[in-house]
């Protein structure tokens, strides 16, 4: 079974046809998860979350009780705690679904700390082994999360750039296949391998490495104007 969250980023951020793939999704029997304010922007979709996680501090009263009488599992968490609800949203779904795979929107845009914390959340150890589960997407980048092995990295559609990021520190990172390769890198410290891209004859490169945590980032331009 897949699982689909949403957080409570915003709209403008969320991927197209966001509520026509959700419907779908349900339809297919998978899981669909409100995080937070993230169960309420379902429900106003028209679409009822399996599962809703979250403090809630961000509903008011009203909202709060639409989706407590609505939403068969609802699991309250304490806004003074350690984990996050992102954390604890992962943790439930496999640990209590046994989904096989983990697809979260509405994670990026608006707070930049919010958006840290739900891409950090991966190098928690409680959550790092299922790093190669969890895919977080916008309307303009896919994150796919890789653990210290060999791994072939695909083309996906519409994406026109890839980069490679170390997260934490990595040992003997290479990438073979890609416009730009790499061999034998280390470092102690984040580092972010941009705007590569795959060989036209080509639908997959491979990146190795022996130690850390590896984010494969799809994304493409959305107008003519670009940071970097």
């Amino acid at each position: 079974m897949k699982a689909y969250a949403l957080l409570g980023g915003p709209e403008e951020e969320w991927p197209q046809n966001i509520k026509n793939d959700f419907a779908l999704a349900q339809q297919k029997n998978d899981l669909l998860i409100g995080v937070d304010r993230g169960s309420l922007l379902l429900e106003e979709m028209g679409l009822i979350p399996d599962l809703a996680i979250g403090d809630f501090d961000s509903l008011e009263k009203s909202e709060l009780a639409k989706i407590d009488s609505s939403v068969p599992d609802i699991r309250y968490s304490s806004p003074i705690k350690d984990a996050t609800d992102s954390e604890l949203m992962v943790k439930i779904a496999f640990e209590d679904y046994h989904v096989d795979s983990l697809t979260i929107l509405g994670a990026t845009g608006g707070r930049i700390d919010h958006f840290l914390i739900n891409l950090f959340m991966i190098l928690n150890p409680k959550i790092n082994k299922y790093a190669e589960k969890i895919t977080l997407l916008d309307k303009q980048n896919l994150l796919n999360f890789y653990i210290p092995g060999q791994h072939v990295i695909n083309r996906k559609a519409g994406y026109n750039y890839v980069g490679v990021a170390d997260l934490s520190g990595v040992k003997d990172l290479n990438i073979e296949g890609a416009r730009y390769e790499l061999a034998n890198y280390s470092n102690s410290y984040p580092l972010i391998f941009g705007s590569n891209e795959f060989l036209p004859d080509k639908d997959t490169f491979e990146i190795s490495f022996k130690k850390g945590t590896v984010a494969i980032i799809y994304s493409k331009d959305i107008n003519r104007f670009h940071n970097i």
